[in-house]
């Protein structure tokens, strides 16, 4: 399974360095989560990083 960082991303940053697997770069417009690198934290942690840290609500979702 990945997350998905939809276009409601404000481009703060924010979730790029708590992510364990570096599947978090900036892209063209917003924010991206590679797909073929995003674990969910599992194995890391107990709740998705980048979820917990996102400012917006429902900014990050599943794939």
């Amino acid at each position: 399974m990945s997350l998905k960082i939809t276009e409601e991303c404000i481009n703060c940053g924010a979730c790029e360095p708590e992510c364990p697997v570096e599947a978090i770069s900036e892209g063209d417009e917003f924010y991206v989560i590679d797909p073929d690198l995003c674990v969910e934290c599992e194995g890391y942690y107990d709740t998705s990083q980048c979820v917990e840290v996102c400012p917006i609500d429902d900014c990050i979702i599943p794939l």
